[in-house]
């Protein structure tokens, strides 16, 4: 599994939810902090994005923002706007008045934030796609395809849209990823090295092997030294910490999502023993493997 791909399979809980929303001027909507990741795509028309304390961001059609930590904010057909209400539940879809229309495609994943892969938590707030020609066209399919689903309901709806979220997602962060200049730190940079991508792929398909430094170097056809020096300069930790967050990362997936024995999941995450993988488990999320899966359970029994 590629990094992209994993960083979003071990994130994702729950299912994703999205609406249309129709307004027309004056409108101001207010969107409280929530636990999870939210986006909105401007269909038609224009908007304002406002925070406090930080400079508006102007949404034209097109448009896609995504809000990686569902950080509180507002949404306004000009600045100065007053806002008129306020997301929840009970949301109305249409609002009519007298002015300019504005046709907004809103939701939310649920991202769970103790196990948020680095990639995901290096996002700004407010990732901002504009709109270009010819560009992301993968990105803009899946936009028309959500937005022709969720405005003309069919049959099959219900098993089409959640796909479409969740492609959405992919293509919007790969449209990011694609869009940062690669001299920058981090891992933008790190997709654009092949190196540190071939070094990453291996750890990310077989976290059970014993990598060394040395072995990873040689994937990506570097010394050692100049390999640990690469890496931890563009992800900010060595590579075999890297690795080890990996593995508690993929065993806090297992843990959730399989009933494998503890045995089981230390062997695939590379420990020799469950004593050695219930010490490293608990290091990182502060509690016990088992204790973990029972905690997990119970959240799911309970429709969390």
């Amino acid at each position: 599994m590629d990094v992209l791909s994993a960083a979003l399979a071990t994130a994702r809980t729950g299912s994703p939810a999205s609406g249309l929303f129709v307004r027309h001027a004056p409108w101001g909507r207010a969107y409280p902090r929530i636990e999870s990741a939210g986006f909105h795509i401007v269909l038609q028309g224009s908007c304002w994005l406002t925070r406090s304390d930080v400079d508006p961001i102007a949404l034209g059609a097109g448009d896609v923002v995504f809000m990686p930590r569902g950080i509180a904010h507002e949404l306004v057909d000009q600045l100065g706007a007053a806002i008129t209400e306020t997301a929840g539940p009970a949301d109305i879809r249409f609002i009519d008045g007298p002015g300019p229309v504005a046709t907004l495609l809103c939701g939310s994943y649920q991202l769970a934030a103790d196990r948020t892969h680095p990639l995901l938590a290096e996002l700004p707030e407010v990732v901002h796609i504009p709109a270009r020609l010819g560009s992301h066209a993968a990105l803009r399919a899946a936009v028309e395809l959500l937005a022709d689903e969720l405005g003309s309901p069919r049959p099959g709806g219900d098993a089409a849209i959640p796909p479409l979220l969740e492609l959405l997602l992919l293509y919007l962060l790969r449209a990011w990823f694609a869009d940062a200049p690669h001299e920058m730190s981090g891992w933008a940079a790190a997709f654009a090295d092949p190196g540190i991508s071939a070094a990453l792929r291996d750890m990310h398909e077989n976290p059970a092997h014993g990598w060394t430094v040395e072995s990873l170097g040689e994937r990506a056809g570097l010394s050692r030294a100049a390999f640990a020096k690469r890496f931890t300069t563009m992800l900010g930790e060595p590579p075999l910490a890297y690795l080890t967050r990996w593995r508690m990362i993929t065993a806090a997936r297992l843990l959730r999502e399989t009933d494998a024995p503890l045995a089981g999941v230390a062997r695939r995450t590379g420990y020799g023993s469950e004593y050695a993988f219930g010490k490293a488990f608990k290091r990182e999320f502060g509690t016990a493997p088992g204790q973990y899966r029972k905690t997990a359970d119970d959240l799911l029994r309970a429709g969390v």
